[in-house]
Protein backbone atom coordinates (compact mmCIF):
# COMPACT_ATOMS: atom_id res chain seq x y z
CA UNK A 1 0.00 0.00 0.00
CA UNK A 2 2.84 2.41 0.80
CA UNK A 3 4.65 1.74 -2.23
CA UNK A 4 1.69 2.00 -4.67
CA UNK A 5 -0.10 4.85 -2.68
CA UNK A 6 3.05 7.11 -2.87
CA UNK A 7 4.10 6.34 -6.56
CA UNK A 8 3.17 9.05 -8.58
CA UNK A 9 3.80 11.93 -5.29
CA UNK A 10 0.51 13.29 -5.48
CA UNK A 11 -0.11 12.17 -1.78
CA UNK A 12 1.90 12.18 1.65
CA UNK A 13 2.35 8.72 2.98
CA UNK A 14 2.98 7.55 6.48
CA UNK A 15 3.52 4.61 6.99
CA UNK A 16 3.12 3.38 10.64
CA UNK A 17 4.74 -0.19 11.77
CA UNK A 18 4.41 -1.10 15.73
CA UNK A 19 7.95 -3.49 15.57
CA UNK A 20 10.95 -1.88 14.06
CA UNK A 21 13.14 -2.45 11.11
CA UNK A 22 13.85 -5.89 9.28
CA UNK A 23 17.48 -5.61 10.39
CA UNK A 24 18.10 -9.45 11.98
CA UNK A 25 19.83 -10.80 9.41
CA UNK A 26 18.12 -14.48 10.25
CA UNK A 27 14.93 -12.39 8.59
CA UNK A 28 16.47 -12.73 5.16
CA UNK A 29 18.56 -15.97 5.35
CA UNK A 30 15.16 -18.12 4.54
CA UNK A 31 15.95 -20.88 6.51
CA UNK A 32 16.34 -18.49 9.36
CA UNK A 33 12.89 -18.81 9.51
CA UNK A 34 13.57 -21.34 12.11
CA UNK A 35 15.28 -19.14 14.95
CA UNK A 36 12.29 -16.46 14.70
CA UNK A 37 9.37 -18.23 16.10
CA UNK A 38 10.51 -17.12 19.38
CA UNK A 39 12.60 -13.95 18.54
CA UNK A 40 9.70 -11.64 20.56
CA UNK A 41 11.81 -8.95 19.37
CA UNK A 42 10.10 -9.38 15.33
CA UNK A 43 6.89 -10.97 16.71
CA UNK A 44 3.27 -10.66 18.69
CA UNK A 45 3.93 -13.95 20.50
CA UNK A 46 -0.19 -14.26 20.74
CA UNK A 47 -1.62 -17.33 22.77
CA UNK A 48 -5.07 -18.61 22.25
CA UNK A 49 -7.73 -18.98 24.85
CA UNK A 50 -7.99 -22.61 25.98
CA UNK A 51 -9.22 -24.52 23.01
CA UNK A 52 -12.49 -26.24 24.06
CA UNK A 53 -12.06 -29.18 20.92
CA UNK A 54 -8.04 -29.49 21.57
CA UNK A 55 -7.82 -30.32 25.57
CA UNK A 56 -8.37 -26.63 26.62
CA UNK A 57 -4.93 -26.13 25.37
CA UNK A 58 -3.85 -22.28 24.49
CA UNK A 59 -2.30 -22.52 21.03
CA UNK A 60 0.64 -20.13 20.44
CA UNK A 61 0.33 -17.78 16.94
CA UNK A 62 3.30 -15.94 16.18
CA UNK A 63 2.67 -12.82 14.23
CA UNK A 64 5.64 -10.80 12.45
CA UNK A 65 5.85 -7.58 14.07
CA UNK A 66 8.55 -5.73 12.13
CA UNK A 67 8.24 -4.27 8.42
CA UNK A 68 7.31 -6.69 6.19
CA UNK A 69 4.45 -8.13 9.11
CA UNK A 70 4.57 -11.62 8.98
CA UNK A 71 6.10 -11.74 5.59
CA UNK A 72 9.58 -11.27 6.93
CA UNK A 73 8.90 -14.79 9.90
CA UNK A 74 6.71 -16.67 7.16
CA UNK A 75 8.05 -20.04 5.06
CA UNK A 76 7.75 -17.71 2.15
CA UNK A 77 5.44 -20.31 0.05
CA UNK A 78 3.78 -18.43 -2.52
CA UNK A 79 0.38 -20.16 -2.82
CA UNK A 80 -2.84 -18.11 -4.39
CA UNK A 81 -5.79 -20.57 -3.37
CA UNK A 82 -7.92 -22.23 -5.52
CA UNK A 83 -10.03 -19.79 -8.12
CA UNK A 84 -13.28 -20.84 -6.96
CA UNK A 85 -12.29 -19.33 -3.63
CA UNK A 86 -12.55 -15.99 -5.17
CA UNK A 87 -15.72 -16.50 -7.13
CA UNK A 88 -17.25 -17.85 -3.80
CA UNK A 89 -16.24 -14.33 -2.53
CA UNK A 90 -17.54 -12.44 -5.06
CA UNK A 91 -21.03 -14.74 -5.09
CA UNK A 92 -21.30 -13.57 -1.45
CA UNK A 93 -21.84 -10.14 -2.72
CA UNK A 94 -18.19 -8.98 -3.41
CA UNK A 95 -18.42 -7.34 -6.80
CA UNK A 96 -15.20 -7.36 -8.28
CA UNK A 97 -13.23 -10.31 -6.35
CA UNK A 98 -13.90 -13.08 -8.51
CA UNK A 99 -11.32 -14.94 -9.92
CA UNK A 100 -10.64 -13.52 -13.05
CA UNK A 101 -11.48 -10.35 -11.27
CA UNK A 102 -8.09 -10.74 -9.25
CA UNK A 103 -5.89 -12.10 -11.60
CA UNK A 104 -4.74 -9.20 -12.89
CA UNK A 105 -3.30 -8.37 -9.44
CA UNK A 106 -1.92 -11.29 -8.83
CA UNK A 107 0.28 -10.64 -11.93
CA UNK A 108 0.85 -7.18 -10.74
CA UNK A 109 2.26 -8.16 -7.98
CA UNK A 110 4.36 -10.98 -9.43
CA UNK A 111 7.97 -11.46 -10.93
CA UNK A 112 8.06 -14.96 -11.59
CA UNK A 113 11.81 -16.22 -12.48
CA UNK A 114 10.36 -19.63 -14.22
CA UNK A 115 6.66 -20.19 -15.24
CA UNK A 116 5.62 -17.29 -18.17
CA UNK A 117 2.30 -18.54 -18.60
CA UNK A 118 -1.63 -16.75 -18.54
CA UNK A 119 -1.39 -17.36 -14.97
CA UNK A 120 1.70 -15.48 -13.99
CA UNK A 121 3.67 -12.35 -14.00
CA UNK A 122 7.14 -11.37 -14.52
CA UNK A 123 7.43 -7.78 -13.70
CA UNK A 124 6.21 -7.12 -10.63
CA UNK A 125 8.04 -6.34 -7.46
CA UNK A 126 7.59 -9.29 -5.71
CA UNK A 127 10.08 -11.95 -6.42
CA UNK A 128 8.82 -15.28 -6.76
CA UNK A 129 11.05 -18.11 -7.67
CA UNK A 130 12.28 -22.45 -7.50
CA UNK A 131 14.27 -22.96 -4.54
CA UNK A 132 17.75 -23.36 -5.23
CA UNK A 133 18.12 -26.10 -2.77
CA UNK A 134 16.16 -28.77 -1.39
CA UNK A 135 16.52 -31.99 0.62
CA UNK A 136 17.02 -35.72 -1.51
CA UNK A 137 14.18 -36.62 0.96
CA UNK A 138 11.58 -33.96 -0.25
CA UNK A 139 11.97 -35.40 -3.49
CA UNK A 140 11.29 -38.79 -2.18
CA UNK A 141 8.09 -37.43 -0.73
CA UNK A 142 7.22 -36.66 -4.21
CA UNK A 143 7.79 -39.88 -5.18
CA UNK A 144 6.10 -41.83 -2.42
CA UNK A 145 2.76 -39.52 -3.38
CA UNK A 146 2.84 -40.36 -6.70
CA UNK A 147 3.41 -44.31 -5.98
CA UNK A 148 0.20 -43.41 -3.80
CA UNK A 149 -1.31 -42.49 -6.74
CA UNK A 150 -1.96 -38.51 -6.40
CA UNK A 151 -0.73 -36.55 -9.44
CA UNK A 152 2.32 -34.68 -9.71
CA UNK A 153 2.60 -30.61 -10.48
CA UNK A 154 5.33 -28.18 -11.19
CA UNK A 155 2.85 -24.81 -10.32
CA UNK A 156 0.32 -24.93 -7.87
CA UNK A 157 -1.11 -21.61 -8.50
CA UNK A 158 -1.80 -22.57 -12.69
CA UNK A 159 -5.10 -23.96 -14.40
CA UNK A 160 -4.84 -26.77 -11.91
CA UNK A 161 -4.05 -26.25 -8.15
CA UNK A 162 -4.62 -29.96 -7.42
CA UNK A 163 -1.04 -32.30 -6.93
CA UNK A 164 2.06 -32.63 -5.28
CA UNK A 165 5.25 -30.63 -5.86
CA UNK A 166 7.67 -28.15 -4.60
CA UNK A 167 7.06 -25.20 -3.73
CA UNK A 168 7.55 -21.95 -4.78
CA UNK A 169 8.79 -19.28 -2.56
CA UNK A 170 9.15 -15.13 -1.83
CA UNK A 171 12.88 -15.38 -2.74
CA UNK A 172 15.22 -12.96 -4.73
CA UNK A 173 18.56 -14.39 -5.25
CA UNK A 174 18.75 -16.70 -2.30
CA UNK A 175 17.03 -14.10 0.15
CA UNK A 176 13.45 -13.93 1.63
CA UNK A 177 11.27 -11.43 -0.56
CA UNK A 178 9.31 -10.23 2.01
CA UNK A 179 6.98 -7.24 1.34
CA UNK A 180 9.31 -4.94 3.07
CA UNK A 181 12.22 -5.96 0.43
CA UNK A 182 10.14 -6.47 -2.32
CA UNK A 183 8.04 -3.32 -1.93
CA UNK A 184 9.20 -0.73 0.42
CA UNK A 185 12.90 -0.41 -0.01
CA UNK A 186 12.60 0.57 -3.18
CA UNK A 187 10.50 3.61 -2.56
CA UNK A 188 12.10 4.42 0.64
CA UNK A 189 13.88 7.59 -1.06
CA UNK A 190 10.93 9.07 -2.19
CA UNK A 191 9.95 12.56 -0.49
CA UNK A 192 6.43 11.80 -0.27
CA UNK A 193 6.92 8.61 2.04
CA UNK A 194 7.74 8.62 5.57
CA UNK A 195 8.09 5.13 7.31
CA UNK A 196 7.68 5.40 11.11
CA UNK A 197 8.40 2.37 13.28
CA UNK A 198 8.34 1.25 16.67
CA UNK A 199 4.82 3.33 16.39
CA UNK A 200 1.87 1.50 17.67
CA UNK A 201 -1.56 3.04 17.06
CA UNK A 202 -3.42 3.18 20.12
CA UNK A 203 -6.87 4.47 18.41
CA UNK A 204 -8.52 5.51 15.36
CA UNK A 205 -9.84 9.43 15.57
CA UNK A 206 -13.24 10.06 14.45
CA UNK A 207 -15.28 12.98 13.85
CA UNK A 208 -18.73 13.12 13.21
CA UNK A 209 -18.73 9.95 11.31
CA UNK A 210 -15.58 10.65 9.63
CA UNK A 211 -11.76 9.27 10.49
CA UNK A 212 -9.61 12.40 10.57
CA UNK A 213 -6.45 10.44 11.66
CA UNK A 214 -4.97 8.46 14.70
CA UNK A 215 -3.23 8.30 17.95
CA UNK A 216 -0.02 6.57 18.15
CA UNK A 217 2.73 5.41 21.00
CA UNK A 218 5.83 6.52 19.40
CA UNK A 219 8.75 4.96 21.68
CA UNK A 220 6.68 5.40 24.74
CA UNK A 221 5.32 8.96 24.08
CA UNK A 222 1.89 9.58 22.82
CA UNK A 223 1.18 11.48 19.76
CA UNK A 224 -1.79 12.28 17.54
CA UNK A 225 -1.37 12.33 13.78
CA UNK A 226 -3.78 13.66 11.55
CA UNK A 227 -4.86 12.55 7.94
CA UNK A 228 -6.06 14.80 5.04
CA UNK A 229 -7.56 11.83 2.88
CA UNK A 230 -7.39 8.21 4.42
CA UNK A 231 -6.07 5.86 6.79
CA UNK A 232 -5.76 2.32 6.30
CA UNK A 233 -5.51 -0.08 8.80
CA UNK A 234 -3.35 -3.14 8.12
CA UNK A 235 -2.50 -4.88 10.84
CA UNK A 236 -3.87 -8.25 9.89
CA UNK A 237 -6.42 -10.55 11.43
CA UNK A 238 -5.66 -9.64 15.21
CA UNK A 239 -4.68 -6.36 15.24
CA UNK A 240 -6.78 -4.35 12.96
CA UNK A 241 -10.11 -5.79 14.57
CA UNK A 242 -8.42 -4.62 17.78
CA UNK A 243 -7.74 -1.48 16.75
CA UNK A 244 -11.53 -0.66 15.61
CA UNK A 245 -12.47 -1.86 18.91
CA UNK A 246 -10.24 0.00 20.75
CA UNK A 247 -11.75 2.89 19.05
CA UNK A 248 -15.08 2.59 19.74
CA UNK A 249 -15.91 0.56 16.52
CA UNK A 250 -17.81 -2.15 16.82
CA UNK A 251 -20.22 -4.17 18.92
CA UNK A 252 -22.26 -2.16 21.42
CA UNK A 253 -22.73 -4.32 23.84
CA UNK A 254 -19.20 -5.23 24.26
CA UNK A 255 -17.76 -2.23 24.10
CA UNK A 256 -20.05 -1.00 26.92
CA UNK A 257 -19.08 -4.00 29.34
CA UNK A 258 -15.22 -2.35 29.11
CA UNK A 259 -16.39 0.96 29.62
CA UNK A 260 -15.72 1.93 25.78
CA UNK A 261 -17.42 4.76 24.06
CA UNK A 262 -18.89 3.15 21.10
CA UNK A 263 -18.11 5.43 18.23
CA UNK A 264 -19.74 3.45 15.53
CA UNK A 265 -21.82 0.42 16.47
CA UNK A 266 -20.55 -2.30 14.03
CA UNK A 267 -21.58 -5.96 15.06
CA UNK A 268 -19.06 -7.93 12.81
CA UNK A 269 -15.74 -6.16 14.15
CA UNK A 270 -14.27 -9.17 15.61
CA UNK A 271 -16.20 -12.41 14.37
CA UNK A 272 -15.80 -14.72 11.59
CA UNK A 273 -12.11 -15.99 12.72
CA UNK A 274 -10.91 -18.46 10.76
CA UNK A 275 -7.76 -20.33 10.52
CA UNK A 276 -5.93 -23.25 9.30
CA UNK A 277 -5.58 -26.17 11.60
CA UNK A 278 -2.42 -28.20 11.00
CA UNK A 279 -1.22 -31.49 12.44
CA UNK A 280 2.09 -32.59 11.89
CA UNK A 281 2.80 -36.62 11.43
CA UNK A 282 6.74 -37.34 12.38
CA UNK A 283 9.05 -39.79 11.32
CA UNK A 284 12.43 -40.92 12.75
CA UNK A 285 14.80 -41.25 9.48
CA UNK A 286 17.46 -44.05 9.52
CA UNK A 287 20.19 -41.75 7.58
CA UNK A 288 21.62 -38.66 8.56
CA UNK A 289 20.54 -36.46 5.92
CA UNK A 290 17.85 -34.65 7.07
CA UNK A 291 18.47 -31.37 8.24
CA UNK A 292 18.03 -32.46 12.32
CA UNK A 293 22.15 -33.49 11.95
CA UNK A 294 23.23 -30.16 9.84
CA UNK A 295 25.79 -28.28 12.09
CA UNK A 296 24.33 -24.44 11.96
CA UNK A 297 27.72 -22.54 11.84
CA UNK A 298 28.65 -24.35 8.30
CA UNK A 299 25.37 -23.89 7.02
CA UNK A 300 25.38 -20.16 8.11
CA UNK A 301 29.30 -20.00 6.65
CA UNK A 302 27.71 -21.43 3.66
CA UNK A 303 24.97 -18.97 3.00
CA UNK A 304 26.44 -15.84 3.73
CA UNK A 305 29.70 -16.45 1.92
CA UNK A 306 28.39 -17.97 -1.51
CA UNK A 307 24.37 -17.41 -0.88
CA UNK A 308 24.23 -21.94 -1.48
CA UNK A 309 23.22 -24.65 0.39
CA UNK A 310 20.57 -25.79 3.02
CA UNK A 311 20.76 -21.84 4.13
CA UNK A 312 18.46 -20.87 1.06
CA UNK A 313 15.87 -23.70 1.95
CA UNK A 314 12.61 -22.57 2.88
CA UNK A 315 12.37 -25.90 5.39
CA UNK A 316 8.85 -26.76 4.13
CA UNK A 317 10.60 -27.37 0.22
CA UNK A 318 7.43 -29.98 -1.17
CA UNK A 319 4.02 -30.40 -0.37
CA UNK A 320 0.64 -30.52 -2.03
CA UNK A 321 -3.21 -30.30 -2.59
CA UNK A 322 -5.33 -32.72 -2.27
CA UNK A 323 -9.16 -34.06 -2.23
CA UNK A 324 -9.96 -36.31 0.86
CA UNK A 325 -12.88 -39.00 0.40
CA UNK A 326 -15.52 -35.95 1.95
CA UNK A 327 -14.37 -33.38 -0.29
CA UNK A 328 -18.10 -31.69 -1.55
CA UNK A 329 -16.90 -30.45 -4.84
CA UNK A 330 -13.41 -30.71 -7.14
CA UNK A 331 -11.83 -28.27 -5.20
CA UNK A 332 -9.02 -29.63 -2.77
CA UNK A 333 -9.82 -29.68 0.80
CA UNK A 334 -6.61 -30.53 2.47
CA UNK A 335 -2.87 -29.11 2.06
CA UNK A 336 0.17 -30.55 2.85
CA UNK A 337 3.91 -29.34 3.52
CA UNK A 338 7.09 -31.94 3.99
CA UNK A 339 9.54 -31.15 5.80
CA UNK A 340 13.01 -32.93 6.05
CA UNK A 341 13.35 -32.51 10.06
CA UNK A 342 11.41 -32.88 13.22
CA UNK A 343 8.83 -30.62 14.04
CA UNK A 344 7.36 -30.13 17.09
CA UNK A 345 5.56 -27.34 18.74
CA UNK A 346 6.39 -24.62 15.99
CA UNK A 347 10.03 -25.77 16.24
CA UNK A 348 10.35 -24.52 19.81
CA UNK A 349 11.02 -28.76 20.96
CA UNK A 350 13.78 -29.70 19.27
CA UNK A 351 13.57 -33.43 18.98
CA UNK A 352 16.65 -35.39 19.54
CA UNK A 353 18.20 -37.27 16.51
CA UNK A 354 16.95 -37.61 12.75
CA UNK A 355 13.47 -37.40 10.78
CA UNK A 356 10.97 -35.79 8.90
CA UNK A 357 7.45 -34.12 8.88
CA UNK A 358 4.45 -34.02 6.95
CA UNK A 359 1.66 -31.22 7.76
CA UNK A 360 -1.75 -31.68 7.09
CA UNK A 361 -4.37 -28.82 7.09
CA UNK A 362 -8.60 -28.70 6.00
CA UNK A 363 -8.38 -26.08 3.81
CA UNK A 364 -11.99 -24.61 4.22
CA UNK A 365 -12.78 -24.65 7.68
CA UNK A 366 -16.13 -24.72 8.87
CA UNK A 367 -15.45 -23.56 12.63
CA UNK A 368 -16.12 -20.02 13.36
CA UNK A 369 -13.76 -17.72 16.53
CA UNK A 370 -13.69 -14.38 17.51
CA UNK A 371 -11.25 -11.75 18.86
CA UNK A 372 -12.10 -9.79 21.46
CA UNK A 373 -10.85 -7.29 24.13
CA UNK A 374 -9.57 -8.64 27.43
CA UNK A 375 -9.25 -4.55 28.71
CA UNK A 376 -9.46 -1.23 27.24
CA UNK A 377 -5.56 -1.15 27.57
CA UNK A 378 -3.74 -1.24 23.82
CA UNK A 379 -1.39 -3.19 25.49
CA UNK A 380 -2.82 -5.95 26.04
CA UNK A 381 -2.70 -8.72 23.71
CA UNK A 382 -7.20 -9.41 22.97
CA UNK A 383 -8.86 -12.39 23.32
CA UNK A 384 -8.67 -14.91 20.93
CA UNK A 385 -10.76 -17.64 20.61
CA UNK A 386 -10.45 -19.41 17.67
CA UNK A 387 -12.83 -22.41 18.62
CA UNK A 388 -11.08 -24.80 16.44
CA UNK A 389 -13.26 -28.34 15.78
CA UNK A 390 -16.35 -26.80 17.01
CA UNK A 391 -17.77 -28.06 13.91
CA UNK A 392 -17.72 -31.51 13.64
CA UNK A 393 -16.90 -31.97 10.00
CA UNK A 394 -13.96 -30.18 10.51
CA UNK A 395 -12.95 -32.98 12.86
CA UNK A 396 -13.69 -35.71 10.17
CA UNK A 397 -11.60 -33.85 7.54
CA UNK A 398 -8.53 -33.63 10.08
CA UNK A 399 -9.05 -37.61 10.30
CA UNK A 400 -9.15 -38.22 6.73
CA UNK A 401 -5.86 -36.10 6.06
CA UNK A 402 -4.64 -37.91 8.76
CA UNK A 403 -4.81 -41.29 7.36
CA UNK A 404 -3.52 -39.92 4.11
CA UNK A 405 0.09 -38.80 5.49
CA UNK A 406 0.20 -41.92 6.82
CA UNK A 407 -0.30 -43.42 3.44
CA UNK A 408 2.25 -40.95 1.77
CA UNK A 409 5.02 -42.07 4.52
CA UNK A 410 4.19 -45.44 4.37
CA UNK A 411 5.25 -45.78 0.32
CA UNK A 412 7.79 -47.58 -0.62
CA UNK A 413 9.74 -44.65 -1.75
CA UNK A 414 10.57 -44.47 2.04
CA UNK A 415 11.68 -47.52 2.99
CA UNK A 416 15.48 -46.84 2.42
CA UNK A 417 14.93 -43.93 5.25
CA UNK A 418 11.69 -45.04 7.56
CA UNK A 419 12.31 -45.39 11.01
CA UNK A 420 10.01 -45.45 14.11
CA UNK A 421 7.19 -42.95 13.85
CA UNK A 422 7.51 -40.24 16.55
CA UNK A 423 4.29 -38.43 16.99
CA UNK A 424 1.33 -40.54 17.07
CA UNK A 425 3.44 -43.38 17.14
CA UNK A 426 3.13 -47.25 15.63
CA UNK A 427 0.65 -47.82 18.36
CA UNK A 428 -1.91 -45.15 17.64
CA UNK A 429 -4.00 -46.76 15.04
CA UNK A 430 -7.70 -46.68 15.62
CA UNK A 431 -9.82 -43.59 14.99
CA UNK A 432 -10.27 -42.68 18.20
CA UNK A 433 -6.69 -42.64 19.33
CA UNK A 434 -5.93 -40.76 16.05
CA UNK A 435 -8.45 -38.11 16.93
CA UNK A 436 -7.28 -37.61 20.73
CA UNK A 437 -3.81 -36.94 18.82
CA UNK A 438 -4.64 -34.56 16.75
CA UNK A 439 -6.82 -32.92 20.18
CA UNK A 440 -3.36 -33.19 21.88
CA UNK A 441 -0.85 -32.01 19.11
CA UNK A 442 -2.95 -29.48 16.13
CA UNK A 443 -1.39 -26.03 15.99
CA UNK A 444 -2.32 -23.24 13.91
CA UNK A 445 -0.24 -23.16 10.45
CA UNK A 446 -0.58 -19.47 11.07
CA UNK A 447 -3.32 -18.47 8.05
CA UNK A 448 -5.85 -16.25 10.79
CA UNK A 449 -8.36 -14.61 8.93
CA UNK A 450 -12.12 -12.66 8.43
CA UNK A 451 -12.66 -11.00 11.25
CA UNK A 452 -13.43 -7.40 9.30
CA UNK A 453 -14.85 -8.99 6.70
CA UNK A 454 -15.67 -7.60 3.45
CA UNK A 455 -19.90 -8.08 2.09
CA UNK A 456 -22.90 -6.14 2.91
CA UNK A 457 -24.86 -8.17 5.08
CA UNK A 458 -25.25 -7.88 9.08
CA UNK A 459 -21.89 -8.96 10.30
CA UNK A 460 -20.19 -7.11 6.91
CA UNK A 461 -17.38 -4.90 8.44
CA UNK A 462 -15.89 -3.49 5.03
CA UNK A 463 -17.67 -3.02 1.41
CA UNK A 464 -16.29 -4.36 -1.89
CA UNK A 465 -14.18 -1.56 -1.51
CA UNK A 466 -12.74 -2.52 1.76
CA UNK A 467 -13.97 0.84 3.16
CA UNK A 468 -15.36 0.10 6.85
CA UNK A 469 -19.12 0.71 6.69
CA UNK A 470 -20.67 3.28 8.10
CA UNK A 471 -17.56 5.44 8.34
CA UNK A 472 -15.42 7.91 5.69
CA UNK A 473 -12.08 8.00 5.39
CA UNK A 474 -11.34 4.63 6.90
CA UNK A 475 -10.48 1.35 5.05
CA UNK A 476 -8.98 -2.18 6.06
CA UNK A 477 -6.62 -3.54 3.63
CA UNK A 478 -5.51 -7.15 5.18
CA UNK A 479 -6.42 -10.66 5.66
CA UNK A 480 -8.80 -9.74 7.72
CA UNK A 481 -11.38 -8.49 5.26
CA UNK A 482 -11.32 -12.27 3.41
CA UNK A 483 -14.98 -13.60 4.10
CA UNK A 484 -13.62 -17.41 3.91
CA UNK A 485 -10.44 -18.97 4.11
CA UNK A 486 -8.74 -19.04 0.47
CA UNK A 487 -7.45 -22.78 -0.19
CA UNK A 488 -3.89 -21.88 0.73
CA UNK A 489 -1.65 -19.91 2.31
CA UNK A 490 -2.39 -16.13 2.65
CA UNK A 491 0.52 -14.19 2.35
CA UNK A 492 0.25 -13.54 -1.73
CA UNK A 493 -3.61 -13.60 -1.39
CA UNK A 494 -2.87 -10.45 0.85
CA UNK A 495 -0.80 -8.81 -1.42
CA UNK A 496 -2.91 -8.86 -4.16
CA UNK A 497 -5.43 -7.52 -2.11
CA UNK A 498 -3.39 -4.71 -1.44
CA UNK A 499 -2.66 -4.71 -5.27
CA UNK A 500 -6.17 -4.55 -6.30
CA UNK A 501 -7.11 -1.65 -3.84
CA UNK A 502 -4.11 0.79 -3.75
CA UNK A 503 -5.00 0.49 -7.96
CA UNK A 504 -8.53 1.53 -6.66
CA UNK A 505 -7.29 4.59 -4.19
CA UNK A 506 -4.84 5.72 -7.05
CA UNK A 507 -7.93 6.05 -9.63
CA UNK A 508 -10.15 8.28 -7.38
Amino acid sequence: MANRLSADGRHQVLLLEAGGKDWNPLIHMPAGLAKLVGVKSINWSYETEPEAELNKRKLYWPRGKVLGGSSSINAMCYCRGHRKDYDHWRDLGNPGWGFDEVLPYFKKSENNQRIENDFHGNEGPLSVSDLSHTNPLSEVFLDAAAECGFDLTDDFNGERQRGFGFYQVTQKEARRHSTAQAYLKPARSRDNLTVMTHAACEQVLIEQGRVTGVRVNHKGRTIEIKANKEVVLSGGAINSPQLLLLSGIGPKEELAALDIECQHDLPGVGKNLQDHLDVCLVQRCSQKITYDTLNDLMVGLNYYLFKKGPGTSNVAEAGGFWQSPLATDDRPDLQFHFVPAMLDDHGRNRIKGSGYTVHMCVLRPMSRGQITLKSKNPQDHPKIEANYLSEPHDLELMLAGFKLQRQILAAKAFDPYRAPEVFPGDAVTSDEDIIEFIREKAESIYHPIGTCKMGNDDMAVVDADLRVHGLSGLRVVDASVMPTLVSGNTNAPTIMMAEKISAKMMSQ
